[in-house]
């Protein structure tokens, strides 16, 4: 394993994980998960996205292989679920039921919202091209980012307003939605 230190690596890989991440577009969405469960947990989410993202990044093919999985069917998965999560904003329904609302810091935001599928896969085709290192510095940097904009989601939400929220909630829900169709759409080759 390469564990060289190149900053103009360090900066893409960090850029492609923001980008695939895209906590920013998630705002909608955190903000949805927020006023469903009550308060969301910043630093639980960022923690165990972070632990997601760092074992897959080791063991994530290898895991996958062993159970007779490939990364199209984890991505298929992740799709659905992004699909479901997607038709709860633009309909303003409820499908994801939990008994214990405190959980919507791991689920569904650290996986697969943070920590998903698109950001997995990211980070095996990623272990080709770059070093560890750098893909693990990536890694730390975003989760930073993602820690700071859920700690900060209150601020966000009152700044936004009622009306902002749910104009946001159903721009994003339809981009959400469109972003699960093309990970489906990719990974089944329709």
């Amino acid at each position: 394993m390469d564990f060289s230190f190149d900053i103009r690596e360090i900066a893409t890989v960090t850029m492609v994980l923001f980008a695939v991440i895209d906590v920013i577009g998630s705002i909608p969405v955190i903000i949805n998960l927020r006023q469903q469960a009550g308060e969301i947990n910043a630093m639980k989410a960022s923690l165990v996205s972070l632990g997601i993202m760092v074992v897959f990044l080791f063991a994530g093919e290898s895991v996958l292989k062993l159970i007779g999985l490939t990364t199209s069917d984890f991505a298929i998965a992740g799709s659905l679920v992004i699909f479901f999560i997607a038709l709860e904003m633009i309909l303003g329904i409820r499908l994801y039921k939990d008994e214990m609302p405190a959980t919507a810091s791991v689920v569904p935001l650290a996986f697969p919202l943070i920590a998903g599928t698109g950001t997995l896969t990211t980070l095996l085709s990623m272990r080709a091209q770059y070093s560890m290192l750098s893909i693990l510095i990536g890694i730390v940097v975003n989760v930073g980012i993602v820690y700071v904009v859920l700690k900060t989601m209150k601020h966000i939400e009152r700044i936004l307003g009622v009306g902002g929220i749910s104009i946001l909630r159903k721009v994003f829900g339809i981009v959400l939605l469109a972003i699960a169709v093309k990970i489906f759409r990719t990974n089944t080759g329709l």
